[in-house]
């Protein structure tokens, strides 16, 4: 059978309308106007995004940089039709924190997003979630990898690089000073 001239074609959704939306016990966003809901994350991701959340958090606080948000907080990356991405760990420097801070979520990319996989990741989707981040105006990109101790390091000028267990995660010119040795994840 061919599809009809009048299907239904669900509307899309916005970044308004998605913080409305209670889904207990799932993971949400947001991509061009189209809910994405995935399962929570297990042990290992959660580990590793907390070790990373500590260690980001306690260099931005002890050098002033500016705020670290915790996973699942929504940033909407474009609109008409809304991007609502929400990493496992953010920071935004102090210059471009948010004043008064957004009710909802803030308009606007982190300087840092961070990643970390879980098993049901699919690359295709991390590249697309990578491609947002740097499209709204993240400077830096961290997608890292518990199972393989790898982590994919993205920069807004293009670069990028592959870093394995004997590297450390570098916050460049973004977190200056910030170094996380990956066999830490072990």
């Amino acid at each position: 059978m061919g599809v009809s001239a009048h299907a239904q074609v669900p509307p899309l959704m916005t970044a308004e309308e998605l913080i409305r939306l209670n889904l207990p016990n799932k993971r949400t966003e947001l991509v061009r106007g189209v809910l994405v809901v995935r399962e929570p994350a297990g042990y290992r991701h959660g580990d590793v995004a907390a070790q990373l959340l500590v260690a980001i958090a306690n260099h931005v606080n002890a050098n002033h940089l500016g705020r670290v948000f915790a996973a699942e907080t929504g940033f909407t990356l474009a609109r008409n039709p809304d991007t609502v991405r929400a990493p496992d760990v953010a920071f935004i420097s102090t210059a471009r924190v948010p004043d008064p801070p957004p009710r909802g979520f803030a308009e606007l990319a982190p300087d840092l997003a961070v990643e970390v996989l879980s098993p049901d990741d699919r690359p295709g989707e991390v590249l697309a979630k990578v491609g947002n981040w740097l499209t709204a105006g993240a400077r830096l990109v961290w997608v890292v990898d518990p199972v393989r101790v790898l982590a994919r390091v993205y920069r807004a000028d293009g670069t990028e690089s592959i870093l394995d267990e004997t590297d450390a995660l570098r916050g460049d010119d973004v977190l200056p000073g910030f170094e996380y040795r990956l066999s830490a994840m072990t």
